[in-house]
């Protein structure tokens, strides 16, 4: 049994060790510092963590204020709280001058469980990915946590990193594996469907791919863990050699990582394909298994996914 750790405590872990190598980097959160983990730098570098309190959108403006003076600012709250309530802030102070802001967002997705829909961000990556010049970051696990705060630390310029409340596994060893934004990581090889997931759906994946193939079914598993910029490369190399894709993200089908993948797709070699995620809808109060579940974000429904997109690919080459 793999070991799970959330990624909201890796990176609040991480924070804490670049915060030693680093002068420049000042962290802000809006209240919640005990639930995005920033407290732990906090404790440490108390001159240079500011809790903002609820007010998202100063939060959003004094961190691009920070960069200007030179500061690596994290900014970190509720995914639902920095994206939304503080889109006008992003766009316009941070993105629009391409100030280097790092947005650090946790409790994203459907499995902030019991907090329900009005804090349940299922809208966050298609936000951020739809502003020009924004980096958005998926983590699949604590290790591409970690080494993608670094990533960020070290690339100019706004980043969004989601990040997750639940403990997922762990599914990198940091001696073996190396995170560059915008590099795709096949985990799986095969050729008759490939799997493009990212954040807590890769171990899922992985998990249905092992499903798949007692049923005689060879995926390939793709973590997309930067969904902008996409690495085109990665998703037609996958296309051209399963001819089926399934897409699997705790965020809507709409904006996110399926949309991401169906355009470069449609543009360039399209090929039968499935959107596994949240099919356009809010969530709701429940314990993130059951929520998982409900909403067809499970191994199973991955393999019902592949089954029905391996079928078309292969009644299309019948044509």
């Amino acid at each position: 049994m793999a070991e799970k750790i959330a990624t909201r405590e890796a990176y609040g872990k991480t924070l804490v060790k670049l915060g030693a190598e680093n002068k420049d980097i000042v962290v802000l959160d809006a209240d919640l510092a005990k639930s995005t983990k920033t407290a732990l730098f906090a404790r440490e570098f108390p001159e240079r963590f500011f809790d903002m309190g609820i007010a998202e959108q100063n939060m959003m403006g004094t961190a691009a204020g920070l960069a200007t003076a030179g500061k690596i600012p994290f900014v970190s709250t509720f995914a639902v709280f920095a994206t939304g309530r503080a889109f006008d802030q992003i766009r316009n102070s941070i993105a629009y001058p391409r100030l280097n802001v790092k947005i650090a967002a946790s409790h994203a997705g459907i499995t902030v469980g019991e907090d329900g829909a009005s804090h349940q961000s299922v809208e966050d990556i298609a936000l951020m990915r739809s502003l020009p010049g924004m980096t958005v970051i998926v983590p699949a696990d604590a290790v591409e946590t970690e080494q993608a705060v670094k990533a960020a630390v070290e690339y100019s310029g706004p980043v969004y990193i989601r990040l997750g409340r639940s403990a997922v596994p762990v599914i990198y060893d940091n001696r073996d594996y190396t995170f560059r934004i915008g590099k795709a990581h096949r985990l799986r090889e095969g050729t008759d469907a490939a799997i493009m997931a990212t954040g807590i759906m890769v171990s899922i994946a992985l998990e249905a791919a092992e499903k798949l193939e007692k049923m005689g079914l060879q995926v390939q598993v793709v973590n997309i863990s930067t969904i902008k910029p996409l690495d085109k490369e990665a998703v037609l190399e996958a296309a051209r050699t399963t001819g089926a894709i399934v897409t699997a993200e705790e965020h809507n089908i709409i904006g996110g990582l399926g949309s991401a993948v169906a355009e470069v797709l449609v543009e360039a070699y399209p090929v039968p394909m499935e959107r596994v995620g949240i099919k356009d809808s809010f969530g709701e109060s429940g314990k993130p298994g059951e929520l998982l579940e409900k909403y067809g974000l499970t191994a199973e429904h991955l393999v019902e996914a592949v089954v029905r997109v391996e079928k078309r690919k292969r009644q299309f080459a019948k044509r």
